[in-house]
């Protein structure tokens, strides 16, 4: 049987943890290993100045899972090399109550930071993500439903099935799937990263900025093909491929590297 290890960043009670986990055990023995509480924003960021602790506890739904009190990159190596003890056959992390489009959520988002963790130590990773209009104070992560989820977590489904049976698509590390809230339509685009990062997300307050709300309009427009567009502009599923390796020009450098011997 095929193992699959689940991880998301909204915490070990997000309603998306427990709509993939219903579709996902249909494919194999699910593994959930994830942060206790939410650590959106902490991309792939570890925990090096406390103890992570692992307690085995309960979803809501009376499945078995473990939480820990450290970041979604933290979960991986806990998973891997504590509790499994052993490299899982895929990743999939979410379902993210949230957008994550760009290459500002690629390096920020939890969500992909577990997706990173795993492609770099070689093993399949999708990522999910449910992209909620606007989030703020008055309105919550809490409020979203098993039935808004399902056309979410039933992609995530296919998409695993597909990439357990057949493998990763050549010269793809992770596969980020975004799907428009209350999207009802099955039309998907393959995407690339949109490279327009962020707006002004801070707002004032009393003492400082703080990010009070998150919306999609902090994501600037962007031309079609991007993941930005298909979400923001034609309401459709995006799918895009993500590669981890990062290009070196070292020859561009060597006139540099004459002038640090000088």
């Amino acid at each position: 049987m095929q193992t699959i290890l689940l991880i998301n960043d909204d915490g070990i009670r997000s309603i998306g943890i427990i709509a993939l986990r219903k579709r996902l055990k249909e494919l194999g023995e699910v593994i959930i290993v994830t942060p206790r509480n939410e650590q959106s924003g902490m991309g792939k960021a570890l925990t090096a100045s406390t103890t992570i602790k692992v307690m085995k506890t309960r979803l809501d739904d009376g499945s078995e899972a473990y939480a820990v009190t450290g970041t979604p990159a933290d979960a991986y190596f806990m998973a891997v090399n504590k509790i499994l003890r052993r490299t899982p056959d895929l990743l999939v992390a979410g379902i993210n109550l949230g957008p994550n489009l760009g290459i500002d959520d690629l390096l920020n988002s939890g969500t992909l930071g577990a997706a990173l963790e795993a492609a770099i130590h070689g093993v399949p990773s999708i990522a999910v993500s449910y992209c909620i209009q606007e989030i703020n104070e008055r309105k919550g992560k809490s409020e979203v439903t098993l039935e808004e989820l399902d056309l979410t977590a039933t992609l995530a489904q296919k998409a695993s099935k597909y990439v357990l049976e057949k493998g990763m698509p050549q010269g793809v590390d992770i596969i980020s799937i975004n799907v428009p809230e209350k999207a009802y339509s099955k039309r998907v685009k393959v995407t690339r990263l949109s490279y327009r990062g962020y707006g002004d997300i801070y707002a004032k307050q009393k003492d400082g900025y703080k990010i009070r709300s998150w919306s999609l309009t902090i994501y600037p427009d962007d031309e079609p093909g991007t993941d930005v567009h298909a979400i923001k502009g034609e309401r459709s599923i995006s799918v895009t491929p993500i590669k981890i390796s990062f290009p070196h020009n070292k020859e561009e450098l060597e006139d540099l590297a004459k002038v640090l011997i000088a």
